[in-house]
């Protein structure tokens, strides 16, 4: 029985590797074959390089300075750090609020077997990313210090004693997110914000990796010396990885204490959390007068509510709202001091900045793309407003002003942060203002274009038409394109036509493009909409 129901968690797990769900059927021996081939390169050709170059970085240094155990102390943290990351949404989702717990629990399956089955689930995930960190590590090692019978048998207590902690501290982590969610009424915004969080976090640790190695190297012996005087169990820890038996059995003892604890808990509280659902306020009956919409309103409304219930459809469509902010902020702190070195660059045209600064903003707008897959989002009940008393045009409309509402208010506030910090004319600004405005309206435009002439309605998750679209594709890196070639042109020309001129032309270019694309989305577009 335990077999099965880990057979189970693991294929739910990888369900995608063996099952095509768009077409509906299995996938073919050779599809599956890729794909794991994909995900090991992912895996270990990816990760695994990485985690072996920072190996490589840090091993020979504290090596040669006697500090062996720092070297293993550092990366095992790393590999605590991925490992209970990589597997806490795992625990949350999996093993307290599954899907498929009620149904379970109905059935006469041990609830042992059902923890126990997911529990596995979790350790095998967990201790997956810990030894994309710690493998790369212990074999650096070795080939900097040499390999002996008594570094294995510690690299295997690491191993242990690091993947017994990952599940430990997952659990604990994920039975805090799970009571956490239960909580919370805006769950699609929080994924968001812990989501963006997570990515600056690592890019701000990435960019900041090198210097930080540098220092723990060029001061490892003074941040031993810290380490072995006010934390002397973190010196026993690394030295497990150096080969230290008595260590390695002593943490072995304490982290299967700490995993049979975490077991008895968890049968004592599985039931509650499993069963448990989102709290519910209690309100009173009571006459309300609810306020009217118009049709256009609503269509509004119920466009936007969309877009900010998906996490996947604000993080892959919407990162242009984000990129906006912080340009305007980035243009604020250090806008001077770019500014002066682009003048430098070009110092024969220095109109060239403002191109650059149209240009950026063409980028960072042209990031949102909510438009391409707002018609194939429809699904299977596109019928709903293709049935409802209102012409298709409207609703297309609707879609395209929720993207052009998003995108102009995030694009309004960088171009005023970067003309602020720009001596120019007013003419120029005035200039900046108007094909900022004409061409995130062309955007829009270009993205319902696109969304109609590529609709996918027949798609079984919502990442099909947002993220694995090739129109979404199309849409960005065309409109990244038009930037691209915009600021080339004025720069190859080299100051031969004035930049008002050139800003004109541009938006005169881009007013008629956009009206012909909105003739065409509101008659043969609607048209093929109410045909979908």
């Amino acid at each position: 029985m335990l077999r099965l129901l880990v057979k189970k968690q693991l294929a739910e797990v990888f369900r995608m590797y063996f099952y095509d769900a768009k077409k509906n059927r299995k996938r073919s021996t050779g599809g599956i074959i890729l794909f794991f081939g994909f995900f090991i390169i992912i895996m270990v050709g990816f990760l695994g390089s990485v985690f072996f170059r920072t190996s490589k970085m840090l091993c020979p240094g504290l090596s040669a300075a006697g500090m062996d155990w720092l070297y293993f102390l550092i990366m095992s943290g790393t590999s605590v750090v991925l490992g209970a990351f990589g597997s806490v949404f795992n625990t949350y989702s999996g093993l307290y609020l599954s899907k498929d717990n009620d149904l379970l629990l109905s059935m006469p399956i041990p609830e042992k077997y059902i923890i126990a089955s997911r529990l596995t689930n979790v350790y095998l995930l967990g201790a997956m990313y810990s030894v994309i960190v710690i493998a790369p590590a212990f074999i650096e090692y070795w080939l900097v210090t040499g390999i002996s019978l008594q570094k294995i048998i510690g690299a295997l207590f690491l191993v242990i004693i690091i993947t017994l902690f990952v599940l430990v501290l997952s659990c604990i982590l994920g039975w805090c997110v799970a009571k956490i969610s239960l909580r919370l009424k805006r769950r699609s915004i929080t994924t968001v914000i812990v989501s963006l969080a997570f990515v600056g976090g690592y890019y701000f640790i990435y960019f900041k990796a090198t210097s930080i190695i540098t220092d723990i190297v060029s001061n490892a012996a003074e941040y031993g010396q810290k380490i072995k005087g006010a934390a002397y169990i973190l010196y026993m820890l690394g030295s497990v990885g150096t080969g230290d038996i008595k260590n390695g059995t002593l943490f072995t003892v304490i982290t299967f204490a700490l995993s049979i604890i975490t077991w008895i808990i968890l049968k004592k509280t599985f039931i509650s959390i499993a069963t448990s659902s989102s709290k519910t306020e209690k309100k009173s009956t009571k006459k309300s007068k609810f306020d009217t919409k118009s049709v256009f309103g609503a269509l509004f409304s119920k466009e936007l509510s969309r877009f900010i219930s998906s996490p996947n459809y604000m993080l892959n469509c919407g990162m242009g709202i984000l990129f906006s902010f912080l340009v305007g902020i980035f243009a604020i702190i250090k806008g001077g001091f770019i500014v002066e070195n682009i003048g430098k660059v070009f110092e024969k045209d220095s109109t060239i900045i403002y191109v650059i600064i149209c240009a950026l903003l063409f980028v960072v707008s042209g990031a949102n793309d909510m438009g391409v897959p707002s018609v194939s989002l429809e699904g299977k009940s596109i019928w709903i407003p293709q049935s409802l008393p209102v012409s298709s045009k409207t609703v297309l409309l609707a879609k395209a002003a929720v993207h052009f509402v998003l995108t102009i208010i995030p694009a309004m506030f960088a171009m005023i942060c970067m003309v602020s910090i720009i001596n120019a004319p007013l003419k120029i600004k005035l200039l900046i203002f108007l094909i900022t405005v004409i061409f995130t309206l062309f955007s829009v435009i270009l993205s319902s274009f696109i969304g109609i002439k590529m609709p996918n309605v027949n798609w079984t998750n919502e990442l099909t038409p947002i993220k694995q679209s090739f129109g979404v594709m199309l849409c960005m890196f065309g409109i990244w394109g038009i930037a691209g070639v915009f600021s080339a042109i004025y720069i190859s020309m080299s100051g031969r036509i004035p930049v008002t001129v050139y800003l004109g032309i541009w938006c005169a270019v881009f007013a008629i493009a956009s009206s012909v694309l909105f003739r065409y989305v509101c008659t043969k577009g609607a048209e093929k909409f109410s045909r979908l």
